[in-house]
């Protein structure tokens, strides 16, 4: 799908949130249902892995996902804004891996209404969030043929490979940064490592849907995902 294009005075283009995220991936590839265990001890050692070293947040929502079958057998994504990781998980809520996510700028768990369409130059940063929920997402075609994974489409949310960006963002640098405020530098739109995206979330996204859970950071789970609860 092409996204709308606003002009200025004049006829010149300004670039839309959305538009930029369809650019950016350009440039990046330019350039280089298992059933809830009974018990802990019945976990492999991945997912005991993912249990053990990720937030209590992150292991409620693993929980919920696999008591309630949340993911309905498609491969499914965490991303943890408070500590700026996605983790990746195969259809049966096995850890196929994690890394670092750069996010908005912005503290929030919702996005303005209308905000795919804005000029970014009429995006001030206390509206660059990346917002919090559920998202059946698929991969799609960039306006050059470069794949990108979409979470929303109409709000111009995306997750997609690091790219440069203008020098003075250093996003290399951020994502390799151990300081969780180092990530929050995009307009929302999540970026991962390449090798991350090639490997993992691209293999998972190409022949399935697959859910991806955003968890709030303002917000609690109960608030955001309408049918979660704690398993106990």
């Amino acid at each position: 799908m092409m996204s709308k294009r606003i002009t200025a005075f004049g006829g010149m283009p300004l670039i839309t949130r959305k538009t930029l995220c369809l650019g950016w991936l350009i440039l990046a590839f330019i350039a280089p249902q298992v059933a809830q265990a009974n018990s802990y001890d019945q976990l492999d050692s991945i997912s005991r892995y993912a249990l053990e070293h990720t937030s209590i947040q992150v292991n409620n929502t693993i929980n919920w996902i696999m008591d309630s079958q949340d993911n309905l057998d498609m491969p499914f994504m965490i991303i943890d804004k408070q500590e700026a990781k996605v983790f990746m998980f195969d259809a049966q809520g096995q850890l196929q891996g994690e890394a670092s996510a750069l996010l908005g700028m912005a503290v929030g768990d919702d996005s303005v209404p209308g905000i795919g369409e804005r000029a970014l130059a009429s995006i001030p940063p206390d509206e660059r969030t990346t917002p919090a929920g559920r998202f059946v997402s698929s991969l799609g075609r960039n306006l050059k043929g470069g794949e990108i994974l979409w979470l929303d489409y109409e709000d111009a949310l995306s997750l997609h490979p690091v790219v440069a960006g203008t020098p003075s963002e250093r996003r290399e640098e951020r994502l390799a940064s151990p300081d969780v405020q180092d990530k929050r530098i995009s307009y929302g739109c999540i970026n991962v490592p390449k090798t991350f995206y090639t490997t993992l979330v691209s293999p998972a996204f190409k022949h399935s849907n697959g859910v991806v859970y955003v968890l709030p950071e303002t917000r609690s789970n109960h608030a955001v995902f309408a049918s979660y609860y704690e398993v106990m």
